[in-house]
């Protein structure tokens, strides 16, 4: 099979240490430009309350950061394929730092909400996650499951992170000195790690037109590439509308039950100290059944992570719960950077793995919105949570319906071949 060799080429980077080494840097990274997605949650009782707010209107800063964040991962997926992800870093580190000083300076909820969306979103978290999965999995082969696994954790270790600092933070100097003091740290860490970033991803073999692989990649799952995509970008957007419910509203729901801020912070920092669990134990899987299945059997246990919060709303119980639905849902997102990579063009995997990530942003900014509407109307977070089963069903659907189709064709080819 003839084969077109990349002008970034270099087989001794696959697989090898200073893989493993950037491997460790982007870990870093990923924690840094992660940040903003967990402490706006942390901070969202106080700013409902600085401002005079409704709950709908206090979730607008985490719906648009998430919207920025999907927007412009997709443009930093299309700048990492052209000069390599360190430019991206660079306007994130940028936008990060810039995001939280103006924030943390707003006299209003408008300016908050669009420092998060503009700044912290679409030209700051953005550079680190869409673009980071992508980048890893090109300089991975063997092991790309685990690689992107561990890339991918450092979105949640985030999550366990700077949600207790940031709540530290709140009680000891305010929100407004926490956010500014986090720009500092975020904006000047990523700006220097991104200089060790610069070299281009060892992309070694694109599949010459016509051949049996490049015929397999331009079909995936048996159908066209705009197709297929779709599809896997509405099932992004499904499982993140259920994934936001408990990773936005944990705090305010545990305020509104009674039990504090405190105890609702302490909560989402070990459901995402439990994502990283999650994480790296469903690339070990990606690594034996595919990204595929991976995604399906998230998407069953989220569900059942869901449907337990409708009859258990103790202390303990939510405990064990936020616990649970960590370690369940944790391994979704990557897996879409997986399929990507095992079906879709190698050459185009930033952009493509971009979309399904913008994607799956929409479905975080959608879910919620969505779930601070639900409460307002209804006054509980009982409807919302059936509201995000109900989206986590259609996410269920779409993944079976392509792992069907994959099946399907599997059988085809194994007939013509024989």
């Amino acid at each position: 099979m003839n084969k077109i060799i990349s002008p970034y080429a270099d087989p001794a980077l696959i697989d090898s240490s200073y893989a493993a080494r950037r491997l460790f840097i982007t870990l870093i990274l990923m924690t840094l430009g992660g940040s903003s997605m967990y402490v706006v949650s942390v901070v969202l009782p106080e700013v409902q309350r600085d401002f005079g707010v409704s709950r709908a209107d206090a979730s607008l800063p985490y719906t648009l950061m998430m919207l920025g964040f999907g927007a412009g991962g997709l443009a930093m997926g299309k700048l990492a394929d052209k000069w390599g992800v360190h430019v991206g870093l660079w306007i994130g580190a940028v936008g990060i730092g810039s995001g939280f000083v103006l924030a943390g300076l707003s006299p209003n909820i408008w300016l908050f909400a669009l420092s998060h969306g503009l700044l912290m979103g679409l030209f700051g978290s953005s550079s680190t996650f869409a673009p980071l999965l992508a980048d890893t999995s090109l300089w991975w082969n063997k092991r790309r499951g685990i690689a992107v696994g561990v890339c991918a954790s450092g979105n949640y270790l985030a999550g366990s992170i700077w949600p207790a600092l940031a709540q530290q933070g709140v009680e000891t100097l305010g929100w407004r000195n926490t956010y500014i003091w986090i720009g500092i740290v975020c904006g000047l860490g990523m700006a220097c790690l991104a200089f060790l970033m610069r070299q281009r991803p060892p992309i070694l073999e694109v599949a010459a037109p016509g051949s049996l692989q490049s015929l397999s990649s331009e079909k995936p799952f048996g159908m066209s590439i705009p197709a297929a995509h779709a599809l896997l970008c509405v099932a992004g957007v499904a499982c993140c509308v259920a994934m936001a419910m408990p990773q936005v509203h944990i705090v305010a729901y545990c305020t509104d039950l009674g039990f504090g801020a405190a105890r609702g912070a302490e909560m989402l920092s070990i459901m995402l100290a439990c994502g990283i669990v999650s994480r790296l134990v469903s690339g070990a899987i990606c690594d034996r059944i595919g990204g595929l299945k991976t995604l399906v059997l998230g998407s069953v246990l989220q569900g059942l992570a869901l449907l337990l919060f409708l009859p258990f709303d103790g202390m303990v119980s939510l405990y064990l719960i936020s616990a649970l639905f960590g370690l369940f849902q944790g391994g979704i997102v990557p897996s879409y950077a997986i399929i990507v990579r095992e079906y879709f063009p190698a050459q185009r995997a930033g952009v493509l793995v971009g979309a399904v990530i913008m994607a799956t942003m929409i479905g975080m900014a959608l879910g919620g919105w969505m779930s601070g509407k639900v409460f307002d109307l209804t006054g509980s977070y009982h409807a919302a949570f059936v509201n995000g089963a109900l989206w986590n069903a259609l996410n269920l659907s779409i993944t079976l319906y392509l792992l069907w189709r994959l099946k399907r064709l599997n059988v085809a080819t194994k007939t013509l071949q024989n």
